[in-house]
């Protein structure tokens, strides 16, 4: 109100203020005094037109606050009634609870089990082989252990019965379906697998892994022995009969440890320096023999040609050089042609038994070798027990396996090379047999030559 009362003085005063701008400057004082009448006339007027403008107004608010005045108490009505509408079915909703659980009676304890069962279903089926040809069956089984709140119907019990039956069904079933499978190098293809019961899946290359995080059917890693994989090849093959394959009846856990089995590149790597030491004298070795062998081989098939014609020696043979030596010697008498013929044959022994100790000596570094490794291990063992402790026995598996790796290489090494030398040492001394019976003989003669 005060701040009206002081607009309309403001107005006021502008009002004057500009009317005596406006006016023309009075003459006399009596002119004055007339406009100033005539003046104060004219701003009644126009005071009196405002005052009722704003009692006009006044009347419209007081109108609109009655109108809004009754619309509040209309609404505080309406949440009386909507609260003691809430109240009432609240208690509504206890009362039909009571009713549902006195009504359900035992189908309160059989939704629990079904729940559990749903459960437990879930578990095996989701992780099941038998999903990688029938997809999408967990999906309703999580809804019903998990997202169900209500009793279970008629249809639900079906599918879970369904569910159960054809897990149970298909776990004794050899089938074949076309599925797409994730390579090791990331990409898919298509091709046809075979599923043994909820064991193994079986695929153009070997085993195959059903990875349930993901949904997706992934070649093993690492693949068992060849027969193996050829005995389940043979079965897939199969259209009828009876077929013997390996299978994994830990659905794939024996078959995961493969991954980390050992292959016998690995366990030789693991012998280290000492072990390509011991392979390198073993390749040696066998070389040596194998040339010696060929060697003396064709030697003796020399010398046996030679004793079908001892009368024209070659020099192509031992035997032969020793023919003509004593040949060159016929006159001289039996002990200087004796010693002429032990020279001869001293000659040719270098020849004739070269090589054949380095396969004996490599013989028998090998499994020293073997057991120097054996000793390095043990003690790389004990560095690392000291330094890490016992906790952890995979820390120590990489020195042991070199204790262990190197003692079985230097044997292996050792009894091809103690074969061969056997071999090589054989044949050289038949052939130094043949040449101190020939040379024997030959002095016999000459001997009785001499007599006559």
């Amino acid at each position: 109100m005060k701040t009206t009362i002081k607009a309309i003085f403001a107005t006021a005063s502008v009002a004057l203020m500009a009317s005596f701008a406006n006016a023309q400057a009075p003459a006399s004082l009596q002119e004055l005094l007339q406009q100033v009448k005539k003046d104060r006339v004219s701003e009644a007027r126009v005071n009196k037109q405002r005052e009722a403008e704003f009692q006009s107004e006044r009347a419209d608010k007081q109108a609109l606050l009655r109108k809004a005045q009754g619309q509040l108490r209309a609404e505080e009505q309406r949440g009386e009634r909507l609260q003691a509408s809430f109240s009432t079915n609240e208690q509504t909703i206890v009362d039909k609870e009571v009713e549902l659980d006195q009504a359900s009676g035992t189908l309160g304890e059989m939704f629990g089990v079904v729940r559990q069962a749903s459960a437990d279903a879930y578990g095996t089926i989701s992780t099941s082989i038998v999903s990688a040809q029938f997809p999408g069956r967990e999906q309703f089984l999580a809804e019903m252990s998990q997202d169900s709140k209500g009793l279970p119907n008629i249809r639900e019990l079906e599918e879970l019965w369904i569910s159960m039956q054809t897990e149970m069904t298909e776990s004794g079933q050899i089938a074949k379906f076309t599925a797409e499978v994730v390579d090791l190098t990331g990409g898919t293809r298509t091709e046809e697998v075979l599923r043994i019961g909820t064991f193994n899946l079986i695929g153009e290359e070997g085993y195959l892994v059903y990875d349930d995080a993901s949904k997706t059917i992934q070649p093993l890693g690492r693949q068992p022995e060849g027969y193996q994989v050829a005995s389940v090849q043979d079965l897939r093959d199969a259209t009828d009969g009876f077929v013997a394959a390996y299978v994994d009846p830990s659905r794939g856990a024996i078959l995961n440890l493969f991954k980390q089995k050992a292959t016998l590149s690995d366990r030789y790597h693991a012998g280290g320096i000492v072990g390509y030491i011991i392979t390198g004298m073993l390749i040696i070795g066998l070389l040596i023999g194998v040339f010696k062998i060929i060697q003396l081989t064709m030697v003796g098939g020399k010398m046996r040609s030679q004793l079908n014609s001892i009368d024209n020696p070659s020099s192509s043979n031992p035997l032969g050089r020793i023919l003509t030596v004593y040949h060159a010697n016929k006159k001289a008498d039996t002990e200087s042609l004796e010693l002429k013929l032990d020279e001869a044959i001293l000659k040719e022994l270098p020849s004739i038994e070269s090589g054949i100790n380095i396969i004996k000596i490599f013989a028998a570094i090998a499994p020293l070798l073997g057991l120097l490794g054996t000793v390095l291990g043990m003690i790389a063992t004990f560095q690392q027990i000291t330094l890490f402790g016992t906790g952890d026995p995979r820390i120590m598996a990489g020195s042991i396996s070199m204790a262990l790796v190197t003692t079985a290489q230097g044997i292996i090494a050792a009894l091809p090379l103690i074969l061969m030398h056997s071999i090589v040492a054989g044949r050289s001394k038949s052939i130094v047999h043949i040449l101190d019976e020939q040379t024997a003989g030959v002095i016999a003669s000459h001997a009785e030559t001499e007599k006559v």
